[in-house]
């Protein structure tokens, strides 16, 4: 593998794992009602797991309230027993064709729950973004011993590599802090 290949696949991977924790984040309830709290929740849509944002139109009428109108009305019971199953902890009211969710305000216990679960949701992106330095660095040492690099390509490389490291795990504290900065003040 080439000088170039490497570090464009090492961002790229690392930029998808702070993506992916960005999307994490975005499903925690933070006492304010939001699409992203119910929009991954998987729901059995005729055998097969669909996320609920792709089956159902989701709307936020009010601050502490979600409205949920299915595309298929039958489904408005899969669409319940699913949000009862999510760790979400909200009841959904039925009302026809439509579900509403009322959000209710968070404890100061439950608050420092999910700032903890948040925080390691965190360090688990870090970890994933220093597995992928890892392969990235084994990458640049085979690349050395196939003939493809030299040993000044590697050096450079794996400092480049550490730099990549050093801001995408920057990125993922700062998404950090504002997440537990809105669940604390909330």
């Amino acid at each position: 593998m080439d000088y170039e290949t490497i570090i464009l696949e090492c961002a790229e991977k690392m930029g998808a794992c702070v993506d992916h924790f960005g999307g994490e984040l975005r499903g925690v309830r933070s006492g304010r009602a939001t699409p992203g709290l119910v929009d991954s929740i998987r729901v059995d849509y005729y055998g097969s797991p669909t996320p609920l944002g792709q089956m159902a139109q989701i709307s936020v009428p009010e601050p502490r309230m979600i409205v949920i109108k299915p595309f298929d009305a039958t489904q408005v019971p899969e669409v319940v027993k699913a949000i009862q199953a999510s760790d979400l902890g909200i009841n959904p009211g039925v009302d026809g064709k439509i579900l509403r969710l009322t959000v209710p305000p968070l404890s100061e216990e439950r608050r420092k729950q999910l700032v903890s679960l948040v925080k390691d949701k965190g360090e688990a992106a870090k970890v994933a973004v220093r597995n992928v330095r890892r392969d990235a660095n084994k990458s640049a040492d085979n690349g050395k011993k196939d003939g493809d690099l030299t040993e000044d390509d590697v050096k450079t490389l794996k400092s480049e590599v550490q730099d990549q490291t050093k801001e995408h795990e920057t990125r993922i504290d700062d998404l950090l802090t504002a997440k537990v900065d809105e669940l604390m003040t909330v």
